[in-house]
């Protein structure tokens, strides 16, 4: 037992003391590093659109939300407008708006034709 104890220490010993050590270099292509770069800022873009205003023309079910969206892209043809499911409902949204007074001036103008618009102030971020 005790010749068994102490093969298992020396080979222990013996692998500590002669291990082997090593570097490792990886090269990496720097179009790697642009395409990084670019999904970062993509999913930064994607991420921040809570940083803008919207104003919310109408919601309803699908075939509604088309309508509604028809019309506004015939009325209001300079504002992007798109259709955002929050279950259970499809909702209407238009334009992105940086600053709050932007959002009210064109708001004010949509309202007139769709008086139901309301104004949807950017999300706070829980970052």
């Amino acid at each position: 037992m005790k010749t068994l104890l102490t093969i298992i220490a020396f080979t222990s010993i013996t692998i500590a003391t002669f291990g082997q050590n090593g570097q490792i270099t990886i090269t990496q292509d720097t179009k790697i590093t642009e395409l990084l770069t670019l999904y970062k800022s993509s999913n930064s873009d994607a991420n921040s659109s809570s940083n803008y205003y919207r104003i919310q023309v109408g919601f309803g079910n699908h075939a509604r939300a088309q309508r509604i969206k028809s019309n506004v892209e015939v009325d209001f043809p300079t504002l992007s407008s798109k259709i955002d499911f929050d279950s259970p409902t499809y909702r209407v949204r238009l334009g992105r708006f940086k600053s709050k007074l932007e959002a009210e001036r064109k708001f004010k103008e949509v309202r007139k034709k769709y008086p139901e618009a309301i104004l949807l102030k950017p999300k706070k971020s829980t970052k």
